[in-house]
């Protein structure tokens, strides 16, 4: 049995807040969306069940309001008041899709000066950006890790002074009570200091990059309380906040008053450049408090403030007030909440039920926030910085997947438009490599550059993903539109996969074949040859490729069709699947049972081929639930096991996977899940929960024909839905 617990600092949550709904949205229907509901579910109950309560500071449940390109994360006041406070939790972050920043290059490094030449052991001699250790190569490699980062675009809180002329600390707030309201998209923090009363009310505009915030208090009034803004130099560290205060001679910032309530701050960062417009009601003032620092007062006797500030690259002319972002936050909320899926737990009877709908309506807004932008997500989203703020495209499955289950298409689809960005770039490495296609980035940016590294160059389970988007998209729209837009991008993927695939063994059979790592990260690049899990997904991407080819009317690729007809199968030993042809004692060292149990993933993350035999698959994840060291696992691999187990009939065991009592899938007050001291929040454990919960709903293709096949037909599993589509 998998260990069911709870820590103490999640079970105290638990108590405090009330459990939810899913639900995602999208303008597509087709046959696949279907309802076992007879009633509808009424959502404006199911969503508001599980608004997030705070009732004191707590650095790991900071909140958060955005729409795909931006986020602006708070602290218990309100707005960002307390950012060094909440460093070491989930930190306060203000970021958007398009703010990055670089570094000066002075001494003139060159992204080639990094390259490894590898030889596989069919003699092809193969290049990598790898990460160097010393000399000028070190040097390069920190320079292409850091630059370009994502920007933290200002810090807005609240300078608070009390009575003997002290700034407030955190500790100073009493009688907090502070409320995300999830079905509208906005955040009231309510507080006293020194017995006087502090009301803050947040929402993030759903169209423009920014906020608006009314404030109410009579400390207002007597100018103990105003609007603090500082502008950040940008930060290179690793996983942080994503600002750097102590380079304020590295950047300028400029103010212009561009009219009465209305101010222009210019902001200049090497040769990164944006702008944030910052507008008020009444006759407040807009002063400099330091440098890079400035402060918004209100008129004298006024108790409240409202305010708004727009982020921009070149500037926004309309500034919209508070009522009119409020509105602008409340209709796209509703119109979220109330298109797409919807799951309702409320007459479920196991005692998991409940906690289970927490993680999965919150999951819902935090990749609504985070996930739903144009460009694939950092693995913090749009909250703080990791790996600099770049993005991991093996992980945009997990971001992503969820919302085409969800009929929330359009949302995943925002963010393909990288894809054909960065094309020319990822046809370049494979011609470099010696490959047809495109070989994708796996560590990147908005560019579509290639990250250092000693093992994301050497990584290839992100090429498929592309196929599996386009795929989800053509299910949903079956037209000759979407086939003529995504098939270029279909092609070249499946160019580089039929290429990649060697006949090297001398038996007829395609292997994928060193240099390379699997997603079980942890096996040599130079002595790995066919992973499972790759191996399967090399045999759906194909597939899929040769369907587009067919449903264009063109004749099929002869090479496409024999690699797929040849392709190694999965190496078996002991009646178990290995996670590498060429490790065949894997079950046997513990070194190799640490990282993602991906094995699992050939047959639950993909839908049944003739590669799998269920039986072998079982005993694997049988013995892996035995001997598995789960400390090293990562969020996303409990609703990987889950999802491999749903299908192999074991319900109660997908359920027991989503529930393990581990570190790494830990779910914050706030919904995001909590990896370990370094990585406080991980969005792929978020996106791959929505996934796996909507395929326990609604099913997979050759899943039992009964309602909620995923989960457990004991009576306790009553589980309402509708609007969902099935998995493939």
């Amino acid at each position: 049995m998998i260990k069911f617990s709870f820590s103490p600092y999640f079970h105290t949550w638990c108590v405090l807040l009330l459990s939810g709904l899913v639900t995602f949205a999208c303008t597509e229907n087709d046959e696949n969306n279907e309802d076992n509901s007879s009633t509808g579910i009424d959502r404006y109950a199911l969503v508001n069940r599980h608004n997030v309560v705070l009732e004191k500071p707590d650095t790991l449940a900071s909140l958060s309001v955005g729409n795909g390109e931006f986020a602006y994360t708070v602290d218990v006041s309100g707005l960002q008041t307390f950012p060094e406070y909440y460093e070491k939790g989930v930190s306060l972050g203000t970021q958007s899709q398009w703010g990055w920043h670089a570094f000066p290059n002075p001494d003139n490094y060159r992204w080639e000066e990094i390259l490894r030449y590898d030889t596989s052991a069919i003699g092809q001699v193969i290049s990598f950006p790898v990460q160097w250790k010393e000399g000028r190569k070190k040097k390069v490699t920190d320079y292409f890790r850091t630059s370009p980062h994502r920007l933290h675009l200002g810090i807005i809180g609240l300078e608070i002074t009390k009575e003997d002329g002290t700034k407030v600390m955190v500790d100073d707030l009493q009688d907090v009570h502070q409320e995300l309201d999830l079905w509208k998209g906005k955040i009231t923090s309510e507080y006293s200091i020194e017995g006087q009363p502090v009301k803050v009310e947040l929402y993030g505009h759903q169209e423009k990059d920014g906020i608006s915030a009314k404030i109410s208090s009579p400390l207002v009034a007597n100018g103990k309380l105003k609007v603090k803004f500082r502008f950040p130099y940008g930060s290179g560290c690793h996983v942080c906040p994503g600002y750097d205060w102590t380079q304020p001679d590295k950047h300028d910032t400029y103010v212009e008053v561009t009219k009465p309530g209305r101010v222009r701050i210019s902001r200049s960062l090497d040769s990164a450049k944006y702008v944030t417009d910052v507008s008020w009601e009444g006759n407040g003032a807009f002063e400099t408090a330091a440098k890079h620092t400035f402060l918004l007062n209100a008129q004298e006797g006024q108790e409240t403030l409202e305010f708004t500030a727009l982020f921009s690259e070149e500037g926004e002319n309309d500034m919209p007030d508070f009522g009119s972002t409020a509105k602008s936050s409340e209709d796209g909320w509703e119109t979220f909440w109330q298109s797409g899926g919807a799951i309702d737990f409320s007459e479920c009877t196991d005692e998991r039920a409940d906690e289970l709908e927490r993680r999965v309506v919150l999951s819902q807004y935090l990749t609504k926030v985070n996930c739903a932008g144009s460009l694939p997500p950092q693995e913090t989203g749009l909250t703080m910085n990791s790996w600099y703020g770049k993005f991991h495209m093996e992980m945009h499955w997990w971001h992503g997947a969820h919302f085409g289950l969800w009929n929330r298409i359009g949302l995943m689809e925002k963010s393909l438009p990288w894809y054909f960005s960065s094309l020319q770039k990822a046809k370049a490495t494979a011609e470099r490599q010696g490959y047809d296609g495109a070989r994708w980035q796996k560590m990147t940016d908005p560019y579509g550059d290639e990250s250092p590294s000693s093992v994301a160059p050497y990584l290839i389970w992100q090429q498929p993903h592309i196929l599996y988007f386009v795929e989800q998209i053509y299910q949903a729209r079956p037209e000759a539109a979407t086939l003529e837009k995504y098939k270029e991008l279909v092609f070249e993927t499946a160019e580089f996969m039929a290429s990649f695939a060697k006949d090297s063994k001398g038996d007829g059979k395609y292997h994928l074949i060193a240099p390379l790592i699997p997603a079980q990260e942890l096996f040599p690049a130079n002595a790995t040859d066919d992973p499972p899990f790759e191996l399967a997904y090399w045999h759906y991407g194909l597939n899929v490729a040769l369907d587009w080819q067919e449903r264009l009317g063109m004749e099929e690729n002869p090479k496409w069709r024999e690699v797929l007809e040849n392709l190694a199968p999965l190496a078996i030993k002991d009646s178990l699947y290995l996670p590498s042809s060429t490790h065949p004692r894997a079950y046997e060292d513990d070194f190799y049972l640490h990282d993602h149990p991906v094995v699992l993933g050939a047959y639950g993350i993909l839908p049944k081929t003739e590669m799998i035999d269920t039986t072998i698959m079982k005993n694997t994840l049988e013995k892996i639930l035995k001997i598995w060291n789960w400390e090293s696992t990562w969020g996303w691999d409990y609703p990987m096991m889950a999802m491999n187990a749903a299908r192999l009939g074991m319900s109660e065991t997908a359920l027991e996977a989503l529930f393990m009592g581990e570190e790494k899938n830990t779910y914050l007050p706030n919904g995001h899940n909590y990896q370990d001291k370094r990585l406080r929040i991980y969005l792929p454990g978020n996106g791959g929960l929505l996934t796996t919960v909507a395929m326990m709903a609604a099913g997979w293709e050759g899943a039992p024909d009964r309602e909620n096949p995923g989960f457990p037909d004991n009576g306790k599993w009553n589980v309402k839905w509708e609007g969902l589509r099935k998995m493939p």
